[in-house]
């Protein structure tokens, strides 16, 4: 079958944290045998910003953030089997959304692929003339990379016909443990940028941690901080490539995970960053949020933490020989369970049963 599928990009995951979850998910799909189109626009100086070339295993197709070409990228929704549109393309999304649905074939199969449930449930409330809104009925799914029964239980409230959480995942040829570099050594790392809906969290359980222990060394990661004030003690760096993410996440003591806002409150939703740093072995702090169970065990493949204080806490008592054993714990569990194998054997179930499906109605 042949993907048709509209995000915000494939080769950069600069402001795009969505770009290893599509690597991970679509490569896995290539992998059983499915032609994939990613659509992405030349937008938000992503381009400029490239991890990847573009991969073997899939056709991209930059286009300019203009409404013709946008319009010309819709038209080619008609020659695929299965057609998708990403939440936070971040140009023309209703636009994109409404023109695929529209193009695609009567027997296509048509999939809204949510990466921020939380942000667009809460779009979907506050605006009852959404596009979305209109077009759920005509959808087959609505996937999310987190969200759990919350999210389902809205998004089926709303209209869809089936929510189906596919969660982020670790792919282990991309995300696997390589040796320590001294450009991120630290006790405490923390990778995410920053965002309205996150700040207030980084700041009480990263920068108020780092106030607490001002004898150790804390670093941070991505785009956006270079104008907020932190303690001396604390080390930025600035946008940090997927290419270096193994070594961000093996060279210190401990990596911190910290979801935002709406994502901590729905829960099930597990950051990207959490499957990276289990596949590189490193030893994970993280806020805590529902769900967490489901991924990691408290106190044996995951440390948590309910504030600034515990953070603090964590990184006092751990030592390497202990950081090392729940380092290895984390990365046992997430190899065993939470592969993009899996995730790609649950998407190609739902595709092919999907196909089927229509198959047969079209035949009665």
């Amino acid at each position: 079958m042949k993907i048709a599928f509209y995000g915000s990009s494939l080769l950069s995951s600069y402001w795009n944290g969505a770009a290893t979850y599509y690597r991970g998910m679509l490569s896995e799909l290539a992998r059983r045998g499915y032609g994939i189109t990613f659509y992405e626009p030349d937008a938000f100086d992503r381009q400029k910003h490239r991890d990847i070339d573009p991969p073997e295993w899939a056709e991209v197709k930059v286009y300019p953030a203009t409404e013709e070409a946008m319009r010309g990228v819709v038209a080619e929704a008609a020659k695929a089997d299965v057609v998708v549109k990403a939440s936070g393309v971040g140009v023309f999304d209703n636009e994109l959304l409404e023109g695929v649905v529209a193009a695609s074939r009567p027997d296509a199969i048509r999939i809204f692929w949510d990466v921020d449930a939380p942000a667009t449930l809460a779009e979907l409330r506050e605006s009852p003339d959404h596009p979305l809104r209109r077009t759920l009925p005509a959808l087959d799914f609505v996937l999310t990379y987190g969200g759990g029964p919350p999210v389902i239980e809205a998004y089926e409230g709303f209209g869809a016909r089936r929510c189906i959480p596919i969660y982020n995942a670790l792919d282990p040829s991309t995300h696997h443990p390589v040796p320590a570099d001294d450009r991120f050594k630290a006790d405490l790392s923390f990778l995410g940028n920053r965002l309205p809906d996150r700040e207030a969290r980084v700041e009480q359980f990263f920068l108020e941690p780092a106030a607490r222990l001002p004898n150790r060394s804390f670093l941070i990661g991505g785009n956006g901080w270079e104008t907020k004030g932190m303690p001396p003690n604390v080390r930025h760096i600035g946008h940090v490539y997927t290419r270096d993410h193994n070594a961000f996440n093996t060279s210190p003591l401990a990596v911190l995970n910290i979801a935002r806002d709406s994502m901590a409150t729905t829960g099930y939703s597990p950051a990207t960053r959490v499957f990276e740093a289990a596949g590189a072995g490193a030893c994970l702090i993280t806020d805590a949020w529902a769900g967490l169970e489901l991924f990691l065990k408290e106190g044996e493949e995951v440390l948590v933490a309910r504030d600034g204080k515990d953070v603090a806490d964590h990184v006092e008592r751990l030592d390497p020989e202990r950081a090392r054993a729940i380092g290895d714990a984390a990365r046992r569990r997430i190899m065993a369970e939470h592969t993009y194998a899996r995730r790609g054997a649950e998407v190609d179930a739902l595709l092919r049963d999907m196909a089927s499906q229509k198959r047969e109605r079209s035949v009665a």
